[in-house]
């Protein structure tokens, strides 16, 4: 297209915005008008994708990090003839591909957007994986508003970027000067954006966001750049061509109130078509997977590494040894730590895997969101760091989910059980934290065995897979070749009818449970013990059976009371059907430093407090 003409295209999309804003009587118009030079530009003469094959290993990527600008990006896709005029007028309508923000129910949406902050270290997840997985010369887009250039996650990704010399990546800034409720920051002072990045290394471009001859120039420079990402710093107006709204504070999210008229001013619906340019061939990184865990419940084949019965081993050390087998069987397997590998373990898979192994250093936003990059071209990637810590990145872990995203995450260091290290290292909340995203595993392993199956297992789940494991070496109580599905438990003590109570625990209490159970038979309380690895789904037969069996049941976690193993079996009685007697033993306290053991005993959820509490269900005491 000559110049005029994506001047015309920018124009189209302004106008397409206005539409379907208007069709829905809400969305965000005016962020759409600011960037919409930006959009033509690229599509017109720089994006490379084949719209019929999204699949294909060398489309360039375009992440719409300013996702409530999504009428632009639906206008796009219409002028690439990849969505008709009625589609685009059923914007924000139930059941329409094209919602308020984008989410991979179109094809050509790799992420789910509109969580400002998250579009550029996502976008850095997927230029890693084309500089150093794929190797095609696909290049990622991203398209930032200016008022979410204040997001820590932001910077995080810039800096991962320039450490990592991605230079097939391209952040563009809408600089349009208004955010929801007023000014910016920094409102259009190109300048102050370009000495932060230039200071982090990046190479910057500053431009009219409204020329579209500079702007071509500009993103052919950002290709040519090399050992370094580029932004392209592009001052905007706001709500662009109309002039009732151009600029102007208090019309963000709002469709244009005479949008007749201000099509009028547009020049009026326009109806050009773009020859999107096709990428080049390529062909996608070959990935020898063998079935490492086999159908879910079923023994995997990998050959995971197997721990004698009465050894004393970690679960975080299971772990480690675990995704190093299983990244020897499988390279669909990448590994994401947050400068805790020798913490974690997954140290173990960074020798011998180097290649596929990411640092991100103490950048856990930037760790989960990596994850879900990689994870958009076809890698599997376990993602670890204390448990505690992934609290800092939920909103990415919760987006994850919205974005229909496969990744496995990993909590060490859990609970009071860590020790002297104190309450701000001790994750807590993990369990509910993750029990609450839509359509996730929950597992909580208690020993080596236990653990490698599981860590194998989840490859091949779907959603946010997320494993808690321990920092203290534990008994083995499982032999190897043990299976554990997902939604299964199992009872590791029963006297059939004879139960009186039954003990549900997993991880760290699951050991003090057996201790309790023990104590108990010496006094003539036989107990059933549960272990409930899967806390999510949580195994209802089993605990419907205990529960028929014994009347009671007494939950046992490392965790707050809220929202953990306690909640989860109490859920399982919550469609009806009968419930039996439950007690719960928790950590209520706010936690000091102190040993382990120490830790246990003041929570109230060792072997002791666990055996006090069976008397009081049951209703027996048991003589000194």
């Amino acid at each position: 297209m000559h110049h005029h003409e994506l001047a015309s295209l920018g124009q189209q999309l302004r106008v397409d915005a206005v539409r379907a804003a208007d069709a829905a009587g809400s969305g965000h118009p005016t962020s759409s008008m600011s960037a919409a030079d930006i959009g033509a530009v690229l599509l017109a003469h720089h994006l490379r994708f084949d719209f019929d094959h999204p699949e294909h290993p060398g489309n360039d990527r375009l992440v719409l990090s300013k996702g409530h600008a999504s009428p632009l990006l639906y206008a796009m896709y219409k002028a690439a003839g990849a969505v008709d005029d009625d589609e685009l007028l059923t914007f924000r309508e139930l059941g329409s591909r094209l919602e308020g923000h984008p989410t991979p129910r179109l094809p050509w949406v790799d992420v789910a957007t509109g969580s400002l902050g998250q579009g550029l270290p996502v976008g850095v997840g997927i230029a890693l994986a084309g500089k150093r997985l794929d190797d095609v010369p696909y290049h990622v887009y991203v398209l930032s508003g200016d008022s979410e250039m204040a997001e820590g996650s932001v910077w995080e990704a810039v800096e991962h970027a320039a450490y990592n010399h991605l230079d097939n990546l391209t952040l563009v800034v809408d600089v349009n000067r208004l955010g929801q409720r007023g000014p910016t920051r920094h409102e259009h002072d190109l300048a102050a954006y370009e000495r932060r990045l230039h200071a982090f290394g990046w190479h910057t471009v500053e431009v009219d966001g409204h020329d579209v001859e500079a702007l071509d120039r500009a993103f052919a420079e950002a290709r040519s750049t090399i050992r370094q990402p580029t932004a392209i710093l592009a001052a905007t107006r706001k709500g662009r061509g109309v002039a009732a709204v151009e600029d102007l504070e208090g019309f963000h999210g709002k469709p244009l109130k005479d949008a007749d008229a201000a099509i009028a001013e547009l020049g009026g619906p326009r109806h050009l078509r773009v020859d999107v340019q096709k990428p080049p061939e390529a062909t996608a990184a070959r990935r020898t997977v063998t079935n490492a865990g086999g159908d879910e419940g079923e023994a995997p084949q990998t050959e995971l590494p197997r721990f004698d019965v009465g050894d004393a081993v970690a679960t975080r050390t299971a772990y480690g040894h675990a995704l190093e087998a299983l990244g020897s069987a499988r390279a669909d397997v990448v590994a994401l730590d947050a400068e805790v590998g020798d913490s974690t373990r997954t140290e173990f898979f960074a020798k011998a895997h180097p290649d596929r192994y990411f640092e991100c250093y103490i950048a856990e936003q930037q760790l989960v969101a990596a994850a879900v990059g990689l994870q958009t071209r076809g890698y599997v990637p376990y993602a670890s760091t204390f448990a505690a810590f992934l609290s800092r990145a939920y909103d990415f872990v919760r987006m994850a989910a919205v974005s229909r995203a496969g990744i496995n995450l990993v909590g060490s260091h859990a609970g009071v059980a860590i020790g002297q290290d104190g309450p701000s290292q001790m994750g807590l909340e993990d369990l509910a934290m993750f029990r609450s995203v839509h359509g996730s595993t929950v597992l909580y392993p208690c020993d080596a065995n236990q653990t490698a199956r599981l860590v194998a297992t989840m490859a091949d789940l779907k959603g946010v897979r997320y494993l808690r494991t321990s920092r203290s070496d534990m008994p083995v109580l499982y032999g190897p070749d043990e299976t554990f599905p997902v939604g299964g438990s199992k009872v590791l003590r029963s006297h059939g009818d004879d139960d009186e109570a039954t003990v549900v625990a997993a991880g760290v209490t699951l050991h003090e449970a057996l201790k309790a159970a023990d104590l108990l038979e010496e006094h003539g309380i036989p107990v059933r013990v549960v272990d409930l690895y899967s806390v999510k789904p949580v195994d209802v037969d089993t605990l419907s059976d205990a529960a028929a069996a014994t009347g009671c049941l007494l939950t046992v976690e490392d965790h707050h009371p809220e929202g953990g193993l306690g909640d989860a079996v109490a859920e399982a009685f919550s469609d009806g059907r009968p419930a039996p007697r439950m007690a719960r033993l928790a950590v209520r306290d706010m936690p000091a430093s102190a040993t382990p053991e120490e830790q246990l005993r003041k929570a109230g959820i060792d072997a002791e407090a666990i055996v006090a509490a069976v008397q009081l269900l049951v209703e027996r005491g048991i003589a000194p």
